[in-house]
Order: C-alpha cells, then structure tokens, then sequence
C-alpha cells in the first residue's frame, strides 16, 4: 500500500490532514477560496480608485496572509505598534505605516534599528511634545524619521483636533532636521454622528482640503505627499475621496482596510451591505473566510449543547454564530442541520448554545463551524491558524507574531 509523507508543524497538524478527522480542535481555519478572492477584490479595487493598498497587518499578523497581498500588488503594511513592524520587517515587510504615535524610547529604537536596516517607515504624530522628543532621539542617531500628522476628530481618539493645531505642528516638525513631514494620516472609523456617513464624507474632505493647503504652504517634504485613511467599513467614501482633483498627480492616496482580508460573519458584513448598497455598481462583494471549527462537548439538559470552544478561541464583540454541522469522521457533502441553534453563552472555553426542539440528532462530538465578528480579535488568540482547501484539508500553517 502506497503511503504519502504528511509535513508537520509544532503544534502537531499534518498538512494535508482533514478538518472533520484527526485534527484537534477547536482550531481557527481560514478558506483559501475565499481569501483568494478577498485579496484579489481589494487590490481592483484600489487600483481602479487610483489609490495605493497598505492593509493593516495587524488584523491577522500572519507574515503568509502579508505576502499574499503584497504579491497582489499592496504598495505595504501598516501596523499598530513597534513590535508589529519588527514582526513585519523580519519576515520580509519593506515598507511600514505604522497608523500610530512613536513614544517612548524603547519603541523609537526598536524603528531606530529598522531604519538602519534599509526600512521604509512611517508613524503619525499630534502633538508638539512628541515631535520634540522624536526629533531629539532620531537626531542623536543620525537619522531621519518621515512623519505623517494625524487628523482626528473632537470626542474621537488620537488626532489633531482643529486645522490651526494642524499648521502648527507642520511648522514644529519644519524645525526639527531629524523629521521629515511625509502626509498626513487619519482614521474615520472614529467618527460618529446622527448621520455617519455624511460625517465621514466630511471628515474626508477636510483631510483633503489640509493636505492640499499644507502642500501649498510649501510644507511637505516629499514630491507627493501621502494622504491616508480608510478601516474596513468606510473605505469607498475614503476612495472617493481621494480620487477627486485635487490630489491627482500631487499625492499618493494609500487606503488602509485590514479586516477585508478574510472578512466575517457579523459587523463587517454588515458594514459590506452598506458599501454595496452605496455601490452598487461594486461586483460581488467581499466573502467570509476565517471560521472557528469546534466540538460539542455536552448536552447536559434538553434544548441545550455546551461546545469546547470560549472566549479565549473566538472573538466575541457579537456572539459567535453556527454556519455548519458534521459528524467526526464524516464526509463534507454529509452536513447536519444547525437551523435555529442560538449562541447564548460565551464562558472562557465553553459556549452555550440553544437548540431547537426538533435538533434531535445532535451528538456529543460533533463538529461544528462557527463565523465571527470582528476578525482581528480572534486571530490574536492563535499562534498559528491552518488554511483550509475547499475539501477542508490542511494545505499551510499560518502563524502569527502578536
């Protein structure tokens, strides 16, 4: 009998192993169709915008998911924090947005040391203080550091709050030699309003409207200035935006979106019905691709089932929601009913479910598929997530670097 060498990682799972026999779950799988097809959709669709793609890598921090939409043709990454960009850069990350305020001196050498490795990097700044301490530090290494002034918005997070405050820190960063005043950054998934998405067409051409000021200021350091936006809800009114007029030929658009990458079952579906019904000229949107496979563990009383999988496997901004049933061993084309199965319940590794009166046939043991929302926070609960065919065998490890 002819045997097949199976490789092996070290958490124990064989590539080429399936999901419904012999491999231990729970275990958070992402469908390389879907995938495909996300990466692919949002890099057209960028393009078609006349805007560059940076996603936000730390959604997934998965180096295999980075190269993937690099080799799509994503101009680079963008990361939360110093660490992100030293995970990044280290596996092959050349160009580095980091959406967030360098402090601290630990974290500016940790980007210190990238710079010096040929790194292409930029961080946001808002106040006169960092730049201060920015530009000392950097100085002192003989370095330059490109800096983008974040704009924010009054009640929201981190961001210059009026465009007086804006010009200011344009002219502070002017004097300090060791800065270079790249663009301008922002975020609009921090604006609210009675009518959101006026508020974030406005915001968007305010971002606009001071980068094309700043440039006639003569403040820029660069040929063309970089002006960014976009998570993964708002980023057509962002692309809009940036592909009117006045930024054609003068800047460099980079939109942002992370979550798109696999997408999910709950908040960013929601947000993807809004953008094709804004676009309807948009074909076939986004697919969901990241699901957590678990087991059922008890059915300790009538109507209920206690599942191993919890909090510390899935994220739970929204409860997790069953999409599939198998039986352990079973064949894919053989899928058991979760109609009417309600998650009640998250507990740290146990969920609870509610089954409806006819969910006869449900059996300790069997494996369910649960969607997610919010993606990012269900991929920092794995060290490493298996990519899945459409047959559900293992076909790569995809690791992570939180």
């Amino acid at each position: 009998m002819q045997t097949t060498t199976l490789a092996m990682d070290k958490g124990g799972v064989e590539l080429g192993s399936n999901l419904l026999s012999g491999v231990s779950l729970p275990a958070a799988v992402v469908h390389e169709g879907p995938l495909t097809h996300n990466v692919a959709w949002m890099q057209r669709f960028a393009d078609a915008h006349g805007a560059y793609l940076a996603p936000h890598g730390k959604t997934t921090m998965a180096p295999a998911l980075f190269q993937r939409q690099l080799q799509a043709g994503a101009w680079g990454i963008t990361l939360a924090t110093a660490p992100q960009c030293r995970a990044a850069y280290a596996n092959g990350v050349t160009r580095l947005i980091m959406a967030n305020q360098l402090v601290g001196q630990a974290n500016m050498a940790i980007i210190a040391s990238l710079l010096e490795q040929g790194a292409t990097f930029y961080c946001v700044v808002d106040s006169q203080e960092n730049v201060s301490q920015l530009g000392r530090f950097f100085a002192e290494r003989g370095l330059t550091l490109a800096v983008l002034i974040e704009v924010g918005v009054p009640g929201g997070r981190c961001g210059c709050r009026s465009k007086q405050q804006i010009l200011s820190l344009a002219e502070a960063i002017a004097n300090e030699p060791a800065l270079s005043l790249a663009g301008l950054e922002g975020y609009e998934g921090v604006v609210h309003g009675d009518n959101p998405e006026t508020c974030v067409r406005a915001y968007a051409k305010q971002l606009v409207e001071v980068a094309v000021e700043l440039e006639a200021a003569g403040r820029f350091s660069e040929a063309n200035p970089m002006v960014t936006a976009s998570g993964s809800a708002w980023y057509d009114v962002i692309a809009e935006a940036f592909d009117g007029a006045p930024l054609q030929g003068r800047f460099t658009p980079v939109l942002r979106p992370g979550c798109y990458v696999v997408h999910d079952h709950g908040l960013y579906r929601e947000a993807q019905s809004a953008v094709l019904k804004r676009r309807p000229d948009l074909q076939q949107g986004l697919e969901p691709a990241l699901e957590v496979f678990a087991q059922v563990q008890s059915l300790p009383e009538p109507e209920l089932a206690i599942v191993a999988l919890g909090k510390r496997d899935i994220g739970h901004d929204q409860f997790p929601i069953a999409l599939q049933r198998f039986r352990e061993g079973s064949e894919l084309s053989h899928p058991l009913s979760v109609a009417g199965w309600e998650v009640t319940k998250l507990m740290d590794q146990h969920t609870f479910v509610r089954l409806p009166e006819a969910a006869q046939d449900v059996e300790v043991g069997d494996i369910v598929a649960f969607g997610a929302s919010h993606p990012c926070l269900t991929f920092d609960k794995w060290r490493q997530l298996l990519l899945v065919d459409d047959k559900l065998n293992v076909k790569e490890h995809l690791a992570t670097y939180f």
